[in-house]
């Protein structure tokens, strides 16, 4: 199995797929070809929060604002998966989630590859023959193929962490998803307490509630969603636009 993921829209996407059709015959699986346009952090927000869920797997991922540059291509043994993609931090959370304790954690490796035909598109030129390399030789072929160099210094990716205090906690929104549910950095057991009751956000209030549903049509909201973290909602609206916020603002809870 081999899962797709960019920020490629259409059609680009079809001509990774022919290219990996004609070197294995792998079910391919497409994650989303509609990350935010050259968002590292949301992809890979994204991906550690979809991945894990699949089968052992080789991984495609491009999203990659520096194609062209002499940023290095990365194969990541994570697990019983491999995760293929640019070297810019995208892969680096997800392989964490990937890794377990029997597997050492995660091993790195650059994928050397010759010039490709274009230098704007190496989706199709280095990381679809590189991932179909890898599923075709298995989890050994790093061992036997001089393509793969072992590396300790590689792009990092951490997400921020907020700051709690006693009356409230200070965060930040990570990633906004299609329905405008404005997800934070601050895991949902702060609000373990506040079920049932009203917090401010930004000075605004609004009441903490487990389900959506539990306000009125067009009502802001509080909760947890299926990602762990605490989301700024409407109950079949957008709560980015409600709270006015997007990716990277600062959000400060405060319990009344």
């Amino acid at each position: 199995m081999i899962t797709l993921s960019s920020d490629f829209g259409s059609p680009y996407p079809a001509a990774m797929k022919g290219v990996l059709a004609a070197r294995t015959d792998a079910q391919l699986i497409d994650i989303s070809h509609d990350f935010p346009r050259q968002d590292v952090r949301a992809t890979a927000f994204w991906l550690r929060e979809v991945l894990p869920y699949f089968p052992p797997a080789v991984h495609l991922v491009v999203v990659d604002p520096g194609v062209g540059t002499d940023r290095a291509a990365l194969a990541i043994r994570a697990g019983e998966h491999v995760l293929v993609g640019p070297d810019n931090g995208v892969l680096i959370p997800v392989a964490r989630a990937l890794a377990d304790e029997d597997s050492g954690g995660i091993e790195i490796f650059e994928y050397v590859y010759d010039d490709p035909e274009s230098v704007t598109f190496h989706g199709r030129d280095v990381f679809a023959p590189a991932a179909a390399t890898i599923h075709e030789a298995g989890r050994s072929g790093f061992e036997t193929s001089d393509r793969f160099v072992p590396v300790e210094e590689y792009e990092g990716l951490t997400f921020p962490e907020p700051t709690i205090r006693e009356d409230g906690v200070d965060g930040e929104i990570l990633v906004v998803d299609d329905f405008g549910n404005a997800i934070t950095n601050v895991p949902g057991e702060v609000l373990a307490d506040c079920f049932g009751e009203a917090v401010t956000v930004n000075g605004v209030w609004a009441p903490a509630r487990r389900t959506y549903a539990a306000v009125e049509v067009d009502n802001r909201l509080v909760t947890v969603g299926s990602h762990g973290n605490v989301e700024l909602a409407v109950n079949q609206g957008r709560g980015d636009e409600r709270f006015s916020v997007s990716p990277g603002s600062r959000v400060r809870l405060r319990w009344t």
